[in-house]
């Protein structure tokens, strides 16, 4: 099992926690928190994305949301081990050979400490506002996963396609990781399956509970765009999953997350996803949401300490 966490403070999602003590984080508590995780062992640091947020989503989803790349980019300078990663970005609203560039790049300075995890978005007005077609989001993101394949690993790389085409270019640095970064799909849609099994390295179910995961996973397996590649792909979900409307991201059944009751119930509830095939995670804390960066810091440690010893990094 591995382990990521996130940065708090650029992000303010209601759902969660109460973020009013990160609104006062400064650009060394930022740096605090990704050096600590960096020292602490959790393998990755997890971006989330939005350009803008529709007025009609801001009360569920919150207005503060961070460009993942240039969050990716200030942490990977501020460490020395920890993965990056976009977790997760709206591929479509992104110039492919662009991104594919941007990602090389920080591939190649954070020594290969890159991944990316991409969705398909579902908030049309935010589309609208960025000029990109929301009905056609999904064929888009297949064709921009296949031609920044194509730039990251061909040598004289060609691609045409509706969305992206060109020829007769070079396209350096590649990334340092052969042949690219780690790719992961979110989705619980059969399109969102097959993507992940044909251009990913691993997939990240939303609003999947771990009831509902093992037939999800046993569809995702019976595609024979998986073959060869089963014993290398990720699973991706949090011990407690978050229980909002797909649609608007309204909090369901009382309180949209549910709090551990205790340290063992943490790893007992990360050991069943294990069991279920899971591999990277995040470990919630059983007591009060953090009221400043040092209580962060502190919950931070303890999870290091406590749970991570339980599930070895195989």
């Amino acid at each position: 099992m591995r382990f990521s966490v996130g940065l708090p403070g650029l992000t303010r999602y209601p759902p969660t926690v109460d973020h009013s003590w990160a609104e006062r984080m400064t650009a060394s508590d930022f740096q605090r928190v990704a050096r600590a995780a960096d020292d602490l062992g959790y393998h990755a640091l997890v971006v989330p994305e939005h350009i803008v947020m529709p007025a009609e989503l801001a009360a569920t989803m919150g207005a503060r949301w961070p460009h993942a790349l240039t969050v990716m980019a200030f942490v990977a300078g501020a460490t020395t081990r920890l993965a990056v990663n976009s977790s997760v970005i709206v591929l479509p609203y992104h110039n492919p050979i662009v991104l594919a560039k941007a990602i090389a790049t920080l591939d190649v300075l954070s020594g290969g400490r890159v991944m990316l995890a991409v969705g398909i978005g579902h908030a049309e007005r935010e589309f609208r506002a960025l000029g990109v077609p929301f009905h056609r989001r999904g064929r888009m993101a297949d064709e921009f996963l296949e031609a920044m394949t194509v730039l990251w690993t061909a040598d004289e790389p060609s691609y045409h396609g509706t969305f992206v085409d060109f020829d007769e270019v070079l396209f350096e640095p590649k990334p340092l990781q052969r042949p690219h970064p780690r790719i992961w799909v979110g989705g619980n849609s059969a399109a969102a399956l097959r993507r992940a099994a044909r251009f990913g390295q691993g997939w990240m179910p939303w609003l999947v509970t771990p009831e509902q995961l093992p037939a999800r996973l046993a569809a995702l397996r019976s595609l024979p765009e998986l073959a060869g590649k089963e014993h290398d792909f990720d699973v991706v979900m949090p011990p407690l999953p978050i229980r909002v409307d797909e649609a608007d991201h309204r909090p369901l059944d009382g309180a949209p997350v549910r709090r551990p009751a205790s340290a063992q119930a943490v790893v007992d509830a990360i050991g069943a996803l294990a069991e279920l095939g899971v591999t990277w995670t995040s470990i919630p804390y059983p007591g009060p949401p953090p009221r400043s960066v040092d209580d962060f810091l502190e919950q931070l440690a303890w999870g290091a300490a406590t749970v991570m010893p339980q599930f070895p990094d195989t």
